[in-house]
């Protein structure tokens, strides 16, 4: 499985604190049966101020700490993008990591605000699609503004964006709530990529097995699959050829 929303890269967002943690996080993830990761460290303008060049030194870390203790994981990096005006400024200096590419266009891993779905939030989405960029919302199914209203999603989806929902949601880690959401659309075949949005070893593992499986129960094994390998693949490709 390849898991494309993580926050396994040591010391620089609130994932794993240092290289031991991180360690341990991709030690579980290969027991789980992921093969291949991308790690997106936030890049969230006043709390984390993430650069491609800091993003870039924390992953060399992590990939010799792997190499160094036999861990059997292919790990490369881009970031989970904060919405905001700042997110144009950005893309426009060319310093905005993208999470992969879908249909030859460059994919950016976009974070709501955790409280509300932002006003006017599909202005900037529409913007970043006219760049050529397709915003991919990241864990929308625990928006509590979507919690609440889930049709304000429906204009993101019309536009052209693309959903990734948290595994673990699926399976209930996250509450009935978001469960539900998640489930009615996977349902509306809305959902691109299932993916662990891993933060440490206790509550917030880097593991898709279990929301595989609880996909799996509601649209068949070989549709739940793509959501862990075939898409992702397809995504994500060229940070590993």
């Amino acid at each position: 499985m390849i898991d494309l929303h993580n926050h396994l890269l040591p010391g620089i967002d609130d994932g794993a604190p240092d290289l031991a943690t991180a360690l341990e996080l991709a030690q579980i993830a290969v027991a789980d049966g992921i093969t291949h990761l991308v790690c997106t460290p936030h890049i969230h303008p006043g709390r984390y101020d993430n650069t491609p060049a800091s993003i870039k030194q924390a992953l060399t870390v992590f990939q010799q700490g792997l190499i160094e203790h036999n861990i059997p994981l292919l790990v490369s990096a881009a970031a989970e993008v904060r919405f905001g005006m700042e997110l144009m400024i950005g893309i426009k200096n060319n310093s905005i990591p993208f999470l992969g590419q879908w249909q030859g266009k460059n994919v950016l891993l976009l974070e709501f605000p955790h409280g509300e779905m932002p006003f006017g939030a599909e202005r900037l989405t529409g913007w970043l699609l006219q760049q050529n960029i397709i915003p991919m919302i990241a864990h929308p199914e625990r928006n509590k503004g979507l919690m609440r209203e889930p049709d304000k999603l429906t204009p993101l989806i019309q536009q052209g964006c693309l959903l990734q929902v948290t595994a673990s949601s699926v399976a209930g880690g996250f509450g009935e709530t978001a469960q539900e959401l998640a489930m009615h659309w996977l349902e509306k075949n809305w959902v691109t990529i299932l993916a662990s949005d891993a933060h440490n070893t206790d509550h917030r593992p880097p593991i898709l097995s279990a929301g595989l499986a609880a996909a799996s129960e509601l649209l068949g094994a070989e549709a739940a699959q793509r959501l862990v390998i075939d898409n992702p693949w397809q995504l994500a490709q060229q940070h590993f050829n």
